[in-house]
């Protein structure tokens, strides 16, 4: 469950603003887009977009849209520094402590910023840093960017050190990799709705590794 606030009223409508905390929502915006937001996000919008309305909105945290096709009025993203602007696609955004991560899943994306453009299809991504103002595009081949929205663990050829770090903040817990040989081990598979003993169980088969639980930290060695 979750609360749209009314944050400004003006001649062109309402400016809603969606927040959550420590749940996961899924938002239709007025064009019909879907919006997952992440824990300790939000997203502010208009509440209609007219012809005489951007479809624009103001994000903060991090969110997968799904975002209705519309070739006469493409949809904007402002976040931190930089704008995200697409026709019709599928992408995630993840802002923290200033660093700005997109990564598209389909179709075709521009980011923006400081009059510098940049372009992004599938499985390509961009990250800007607070005081770089660089764009560099990279492949990006993870396929866990999104697990908040597909409700999925995708793990092809995915590195321990990168699977436990999703772990970390999707369950809020700390798991550590007790030497360093172990971080790269690789592993296949999906996990769907599975509990996190269950996945760190078939993690240990798997990979042959024990798992402790010591105070607060659970310890993959």
């Amino acid at each position: 469950l979750f609360v749209r606030t009314l944050v400004l009223k003006n001649d062109t409508g309402k400016m809603l603003l969606v927040q959550t905390e420590k749940n996961i929502v899924t938002d239709t915006l007025p064009d019909g887009s879907m919006i997952t937001l992440n824990k300790n996000s939000s997203v502010e919008y208009n509440s209609k977009f007219t012809k005489d309305v951007k479809r624009s909105v103001k994000l903060k945290g991090e969110a997968f849209f799904t975002v209705t096709p519309d070739k006469k009025k493409p949809f904007v993203i402002a976040v931190n520094d930089i704008e995200v602007k697409v026709v019709g696609t599928s992408f995630n955004i993840k802002t923290i402590n200033g660093q700005t991560e997109v990564i598209v899943k389909t179709g075709i994306v521009e980011v923006i910023r400081n009059n510098k453009t940049i372009t992004l299809t599938p499985e390509q991504k961009v990250i800007t840093q607070r005081n770089d103002t660089a764009l560099t595009k990279q492949t990006d081949p993870d396929k866990l960017f999104n697990y908040y929205q597909s409700k999925e663990f995708v793990c092809d050829a995915t590195p321990l050190w990168r699977l436990a770090e999703v772990l970390n903040e999707a369950y809020d817990v700390n798991i550590v990799i007790a030497r360093k040989e172990l971080r790269g081990l690789q592993i296949n598979t999906t996990f769907s709705n599975e509990s996190l003993d269950k996945i760190l169980k078939v993690v240990a088969v798997t990979l042959q590794l024990e798992v402790i639980k010591k105070d607060n930290d659970i310890i993959l060695q």
